[in-house]
C-alpha cells in the first residue's frame, strides 16, 4: 500500500507492507519533532546475514543527537531465528557504522526491533527506542 502527505519522510510517498506495523510506525515519526526519516530502496544498505543473505531494514531514521535503523515487526515474530539473525547483522553494522561516525564527527548509530503491539499514540520514538533497542 503506498501512502503520502508526510512532512518528515525524505520522500513524498512511502508503500507500507502493514498497517500495524510499519504504517504506525510512520505516524509516530511524523509526531516527532526534529526527525527525518524514509524507507530504504533495494539494496541501500549493505547488511547481510548468514553469511550472504542480504537484509533491508524498514526504516532509517534520523533524530538530532542519533541516527536508527529501524524493524517494526509482528509480535510474534521477534523471537523468529531469521529475525534475530537479521537484526544481529543489523547491530553489527551499526556498530561499525558508529565507529566511523564517531572518527568522523557524526552521529551514532542504533538497531531498534519494535514489536507491532507495542504501537500506540501515547508513545513516542524515545521510548520505543529506549524500550526495544537490540
Amino acid at each position: 500500500m503506498a501512502f503520502g502527505g508526510f512532512q518528515r519522510c525524505l520522500y513524498p510517498v512511502q508503500k507500507f507492507q502493514s498497517y500495524e506495523g510499519e504504517l504506525m510506525f510512520a505516524r509516530i515519526l511524523e509526531d516527532t519533532d526534529g526527525v527525518r526519516w524514509f524507507k530504504p530502496a533495494p539494496k541501500q544498505f549493505q547488511i547481510f546475514y548468514n553469511r550472504d543473505i542480504p537484509y533491508e531494514p524498514d526504516f532509517v531514521v534520523e533524530t538530532e543527537t542519533i541516527k536508527l535503523l529501524c524493524e517494526p515487526k509482528d509480535a510474534s515474530e521477534v523471537t523468529d531465528d531469521v529475525v534475530l539473525a537479521k537484526a544481529k547483522a543489523a547491530r553489527e553494522w551499526c556498530d561499525r557504522a558508529t565507529e566511523y561516525e564517531s572518527a568522523n564527527g557524526g552521529k551514532p548509530w542504533r538497531y531498534v526491533l519494535i514489536p507491532h503491539d507495542a504501537f500506540d499514540t501515547s508513545r513516542s520514538l524515545e521510548s520505543l527506542v529506549a524500550e526495544f533497542k537490540f
